[in-house]
């Protein structure tokens, strides 16, 4: 049996990359894990060791995030960070047989400068973004080297560009973020219409970004039409129920319950009822008929169950308008924003008037639920993704 270290960068990155380092340890394997973002916690859940101390930012990286975001995680210590996470690979370089590499040219660049051999899923870059993948400099050369020994793309697209431009095969399996959603996958099988917020899992962002969303739901609360709906909120254990207290209670909304121990919530402004849960997001996601979002990989998660999802564009540091905007390219059409406001009433106004559009749509279109699916295998895949790719690569990893 071989020893592999999966090195990760990201939330979305190090989910993934759990899912398929504990199908390795499943097989005999012994598996390690180095997050060089965030604190490694879906490695924790799975019960594959984590290398070296983890530190978490307040943001996912450098990529689109505000300059004021950039210039805190600097401050923070980044830079520094990310030179101990390299050197910490490199002085156990020779611990292990393979790397798994889950991410951008961050870790791609760690493993290409220690020269062992890897496997790659590339989930931080798509042709979606730009019609044609265009790498950093350097990451293409990396990608040629002789020690990549199998390329696994987030998107179909992707697979068939990187393939002509490297020349050499690249493969899409689908996400393996989707497999425990797709396989446990359950419709709202009520007459009511389901409305899902998700605010992000980072911390103080997600304060703002909540802020925002609950000032949507006071101005839905103004019509009649939406108070036979359930909407519900996805929130992150970091965000205790006595943090949502004092933010409900300063808009002066009314408790009606509060459940700690099963980490359930209901508050009410006007004619709305709003859920708050905690540790329930497949639940919620499942159980929605349309998605409001302001986060990473759980609107990826939306898309690929076929669930229409409509942006709010906050101030970051990493859900800003321009994030937003390359989220739109990469998970195409059935992601919705309104962008034409010049102030936060202007934006919640137009919201509203998309909101409007989409159910409007959803109830009389019959093609349009259709073509959100469509969307999801052509974006996102299909149910079984980390098996496939282990599958893959299985022989290779035991010779």
């Amino acid at each position: 049996m071989s020893k592999v270290l999966f090195l990760s960068n990201g939330h979305g990155e190090d989910l993934s990359g759990s899912l398929l380092a504990k199908k390795l340890v499943n097989l005999g394997h012994k598996v390690y894990a180095l997050p060089i973002v965030g604190n490694g916690k879906h490695y924790k859940k799975e019960g594959v060791q984590i290398i070296g101390k983890t530190k978490e930012f307040n943001t996912a990286g450098l990529g689109y995030n505000t300059l004021k975001g950039r210039l805190t995680d600097l401050v923070n210590g980044q830079v520094t960070y990310f030179f101990r996470k390299f050197l910490l690979t490199f002085l156990n370089r020779n611990k292990y047989d393979y790397y798994f590499v889950v991410g951008d040219i961050v870790p791609i660049l760690f493993v290409w400068l220690i020269r062992k051999k890897y496997f790659l899923y590339l989930v931080a870059y798509s042709s979606h973004y730009e019609g044609k993948l265009s790498l950093p400099w350097p990451c293409k050369l990396f990608l040629k080297s002789n020690k990549l020994k199998k390329i696994y793309s987030r998107d179909y697209l992707t697979a068939v560009d990187l393939a002509k431009q490297l020349k050499k095969e690249v493969k899409f399996f689908g996400n393996p973020f989707m497999d425990k959603l797709l396989i446990n996958k359950s419709k709202n099988k009520s007459k009511i219409f389901h409305i899902s917020f998700l605010p992000g899992s980072r911390i103080p962002e997600m304060n703002n970004n909540l802020e925002l969303m609950l000032a949507l739901l006071e101005f839905l609360s103004n019509y009649d039409y939406f108070q036979n709906m359930s909407f519900n909120f996805a929130l992150v254990t970091q965000f205790s129920a006595d943090n949502l207290k004092l933010a409900l209670l300063k808009r002066k909304w009314q408790f009606k319950t509060i459940r700690t121990n099963e980490n359930f919530c209901n508050a009410k402004f006007k004619l709305i009822n709003v859920n708050f849960q905690w540790n329930t997001f497949d639940d919620i996601l499942q159980k929605s008929d349309l998605i409001i979002s302001m986060a990473g990989t759980a609107t990826e998660q939306a898309i690929g169950l076929g669930k229409p999802v409509i942006q709010m564009e906050g101030k970051g540091p990493q859900f800003t308008k321009r994030f937003a905007e390359a989220q739109r390219r990469l998970l195409g059409d059935y992601v919705f924003c309104a962008t034409n406001y010049s102030n936060k009433s202007d934006q919640l106004k137009e919201t509203y008037n998309l909101l409007l559009r989409i159910i409007y749509m959803m109830k009389l279109d019959k093609n349009f639920l259709v073509n959100c699916k469509r969307n999801a295998l052509l974006r996102i895949g299909e149910y079984g993704a980390g098996d496939s790719i282990i599958n893959d690569l299985k022989n290779l990893i035991n010779e």
